[in-house]
């Protein structure tokens, strides 16, 4: 017994309409981006149609992505022991708030290590003999 219900079911004329409708579908993620990272993958379509669902389903996934985001800021920001923000006018997502949504969608994201400009820079400096 599945738990998903049924994809609901799509007349080609509904569909025809779609896809006449992305001819003039002006998308957040311009064109220009979409086909430079479908031609990095290896993916070369001269179809604009395709370029834009492309971008569209992106987009949705982005859009997804920052709302289940929000979620967890808001969880985050009401637990016990946190102070509260005067101001909720501006909201800055953290990887603390995107990492676990990313991880439910099967992107693992890990904090790359750090490195510093100088190898072996310290407050101290020393001389080649080791004194200071």
């Amino acid at each position: 017994m599945s738990l998903n219900p049924p994809p609901p079911k799509v007349r080609a004329d509904q569909l025809d309409d779609f896809m006449e409708s992305l001819d003039t579908y002006v998308p957040t993620i311009p064109d220009d981006v979409t086909e430079y990272y479908l031609k990095t993958a290896g993916f070369n379509c001269p179809n604009t149609r395709v370029k834009r669902l492309v971008s569209l389903a992106a987009q949705k996934f982005i859009s997804d992505v920052t709302n289940e985001a929000m979620q967890h800021y808001k969880i985050r920001q009401q637990a016990p022991g946190k102070k509260q923000k005067l101001s909720d006018s501006k909201v800055i997502l953290t990887m603390e708030d995107v990492a676990p949504v990313l991880r439910d969608f099967g992107l693992n994201v890990q904090k790359p290590e750090y490195h510093t400009d100088t190898p072996g820079a310290s407050s101290v400096s020393a001389t080649a003999d080791g004194k200071k």
